[in-house]
């Protein structure tokens, strides 16, 4: 059976880099007494599979990862029995079956969620970003850099109470950071942005026909 698990990310946490948070969730299975399913061969891992890596220093409310088991109680039960063994600043909020041949988070994300906590700009600061038809910006790739006109990639953006709200592309197909939107909205209206900012991921989604599906939507409780 294929598990998908949604957990917030929060304060100290934030700065445990995504291969620790992997090797962290590991032990938490263990020590939970999941029935997880392990890979064969020499090194056998546990078939786990983070849906996109977090930045360093950014909290969120909505990571997933998908597990394969053989067994598992109720939701309610195993999100309980997760969360006793789980630290401070990690939390699990949901624990969904997934219906037969669904792909895994990593493939299928395709957007997300942010606020970014800052007091730095206006609303109409933002309504006049997005009214542009282009926003040309050098995006890094592995090898290089090169200009990349990232206005198809945000779909939406507001100010909200003490923030911004975005919703980018995120994903194998197309890949926006919050940081790279946030630099160019500092350029358009000639504004330093502070040292530090926090960014806070809300959400994942998947896109299904001409709609975005939170991953948290496939799959159902167990009772």
């Amino acid at each position: 059976m294929k598990i998908r698990v949604r957990f917030l990310k929060q304060g100290v946490m934030k700065f445990v880099g995504h291969l620790d948070m992997v090797r962290y969730f590991q032990k938490v299975m263990r020590r939970a007494e999941i029935d997880v399913v392990y890979s064969e061969g020499f090194s056998p891992h546990q078939k786990m599979s983070f849906a996109a890596p977090l930045g360093v220093g950014e909290i969120s409310q909505g990571e997933y990862f998908d597990l394969e088991v053989y067994s598992t109680g109720p939701s309610a039960e195993m999100i309980e029995r997760v969360n006793r063994e789980n630290v401070e600043g990690i939390k699990v909020l949901s624990w969904k079956l997934l219906p037969e041949g669904a792909k895994n988070g990593m493939s299928i994300v395709s957007a997300a969620d942010y606020f970014v906590h800052t007091d730095r700009f206006h609303e109409s600061d933002l309504k006049a970003f997005m009214l542009q038809d282009e926003i040309n910006v050098l995006k890094k790739t592995k090898k290089s850099e090169k200009e990349t006109d990232i206005r198809p990639m945000i779909y939406e953006m507001r100010w909200e109470k003490k923030g911004i709200f975005m919703k980018i592309a995120q994903g194998s197909a197309a890949n926006l950071k919050p940081e790279l939107v946030m630099k160019a909205l500092a350029e358009y209206t000639h504004q330093s942005l502070p040292e530090y900012i926090l960014y806070e991921r809300m959400d994942m989604y998947c896109t299904q026909g001409a709609c975005l599906v939170s991953l948290d939507e496939i799959g159902g409780n167990i009772e």
